[in-house]
């Protein structure tokens, strides 16, 4: 198997006259962190929602494992095996934390519609490890205590932290994460740090859009650099932070 999991070249988007994304380029290795950063409206969202099949390219190609992306729909993207949180926390309010893990876990389930109405014993036995699975999942990211409460009563650390069980419970080879430490306290951040570590280093590959200077360059293992649609750096974190037309578009002097 190759070393690459997704390869992504020269893709484009327009909306209307606005060029959002113009030639971009990105290689992401196999279990790495992979750091994607810019100023407010440098096209890092739209590459994620390109990705996910949110929006179709208008150009280029797009490869998971060798397999063209281009033109799939959102469900199909997540069967291929990438998986996505959002900017904005879009969890089910009114559903406790367990039952929001379990949503995700239908993409691997095969009771059909006949099933879920009569219920034989291998439909009941599906559910209970699937609520089991759910159980294991909010342990993993730190909230099993908080399995039974409404997703609405979490706190804010705990409501992003179980948007990253709901989206491993698709058990995904890239693991897309957009703005996960937005609104985070520093003791949250460093929660939040040694869980992408951890995930990291269970064999999920990470995509990660984050403003949080400090952290991304902490815990990546390459970066890219988008400013107006265009990727203008890529390379370690070291070899960014020192790059001078990332320092004048983003980091700024202090950076360097």
């Amino acid at each position: 198997m190759s070393d690459v999991l997704l390869r992504a070249e020269k893709i484009g988007k327009v909306f209307g006259g606005l060029k959002a994304l113009h030639d971009v380029s990105l290689t992401i290795p196999r279990n790495c962190i992979y750091g994607l950063i810019g100023p407010n409206g440098a096209g890092k969202t739209t590459l994620f929602n390109v990705i996910t099949g949110l929006y179709k390219a208008d150009g280029g190609t797009l490869e998971l494992n060798g397999k063209s992306l281009i033109g799939c729909k959102p469900h199909t993207i997540v069967r291929c095996g990438v998986a996505r949180t959002f900017q904005n926390i879009r969890l089910f309010g009114h559903m406790t934390a367990q039952e929001n893990v379990m949503v995700a876990r239908h993409t691997h389930l095969k009771a059909g519609v006949f099933g879920a109405i009569f219920r034989p014993p291998a439909v009941r036995r599906e559910e209970a490890a699937c609520r089991a699975e759910a159980l294991r999942l909010l342990q993993y990211v730190g909230i099993g205590s908080q399995a039974n409460r409404v997703a609405r009563e979490l706190s804010y650390g705990d409501q992003r932290r179980l948007e990253i069980a709901r989206a491993l419970a698709t058990e995904p080879q890239l693991l897309a994460l957009d703005e996960p430490a937005a609104g985070m306290n520093p003791t949250e951040r460093e929660t939040l740090k040694n869980l992408l570590l951890q995930i990291r280093n269970d064999g999920t590959t990470l995509l990660l859009i984050e403003h949080d200077v400090k952290l991304v360059l902490g815990i990546c293992d390459q970066l890219s650099v988008l400013n107006f649609g265009q990727c203008i750096a890529q390379g370690t974190p070291e070899q960014v932070r020192r790059d001078p037309a990332v320092i004048s578009a983003y980091l700024g002097s202090s950076a360097a």
